[in-house]
């Protein structure tokens, strides 16, 4: 299956932070969510995506094609979403539409004000007057309007209010239909993705923890409840980590075969969500162990 973005041992290296030799790849024509704590190491690895910073070790390819000999074909190609206005504020819509169209050999009028109506954004208003969710449609209407292929969201959901937020996932979930469109799809709320992913990719200390497809996370991941006496230094190898409380314990596992072979009826087993991983993945994948 071909991938639209293709990290092959990635590193980027700062003072007081590294992205470290990152192996990722998106599959053309599904949504990846790519999940992380801020700081983790997402908007670096989105900047090179987008070659505004340049990696110090291995290869970034975007359609199979390289940046050094192919930037202006690739970046024709790509639609990016921000999570906060980057145009001058007094300008409208009208005025955006004539700077940025020459830009893209295939951009679209007829697209563009189909997709301002669809939205229901002002043409005449300036930008500073849109609410936060205005203007991600608005970045969103821009980037779909070149016919681009590959969608590029930055954090876009943040700030929006519940309904705005279900609004425009709906809106991502139509432009899917027809599988020529790929999404990347950066955040921290990863209960947007519980809706629309089809693959995740988690990173966490500029390290990729896992990818894999939102099928397979559910299918590998889940959360165990029970009480602190069955708990042991053997039981205890069976899960990644372990909260306990007064009430009892709940510990994430990757291993739920062998947490039912061992535990029986005496523990409750449930799905993890996203967010339940992220949490319980803090340090990436390292079984329970004892010195």
């Amino acid at each position: 299956m071909e991938h639209v973005i293709e990290f092959k041992g990635v590193s980027k290296r700062f003072k007081d932070f590294s992205v470290q030799n990152l192996d990722l790849q998106v599959k053309k024509g599904f949504v990846t969510g790519f999940i992380g704590e801020n700081g983790a190491g997402k908007s670096t690895t989105i900047k090179m995506i987008m070659n505004l910073l340049k990696p110090d070790s291995g290869e970034v390819e975007i359609f199979g094609l390289d940046y050094c000999t192919h930037e202006k074909e690739i970046k024709e190609r790509i639609g990016f979403v921000y999570d906060a206005n980057v145009f001058f504020p007094g300008l409208n819509l009208k005025d955006i539409k004539r700077i940025v169209a020459p830009a893209y050999k295939r951009w679209d009028d007829q697209l563009f004000y189909q997709y301002i109506e669809q939205f229901g954004l002002p043409l005449n208003k300036a930008i500073k007057t849109f609410s936060k969710g205005m203007q991600m449609k608005a970045s969103l209407a821009i980037a779909l309007s070149h016919h681009a292929e590959l969608i590029i969201m930055d954090e876009p959901t943040a700030g929006l209010d519940p309904v705005f937020r279900r609004e425009l996932l709906g809106t991502l979930q139509e432009l899917m239909i027809d599988g020529n469109r790929t999404i990347f799809f950066s955040t921290h709320m990863t209960t947007d993705l519980d809706r629309i992913a089809d693959y995740i990719a988690f990173i966490q200390n500029g390290r990729l923890v896992f990818q894999q497809s939102i099928h397979e996370v559910a299918e590998n991941y889940a959360l165990v409840k029970g009480s602190l006496d069955l708990l042991d230094r053997d039981t205890e190898k069976a899960f990644i980590h372990i909260q306990r409380t007064a009430a009892g314990f709940e510990a994430l596992t990757d291993r739920i075969d062998e947490v039912k072979l061992i535990f029986g009826d005496a523990v409750v087993i449930e799905p993890a969500s996203l967010e339940d991983i992220m949490f319980y993945l803090k340090g990436g994948i390292a079984h329970v162990s004892f010195n």
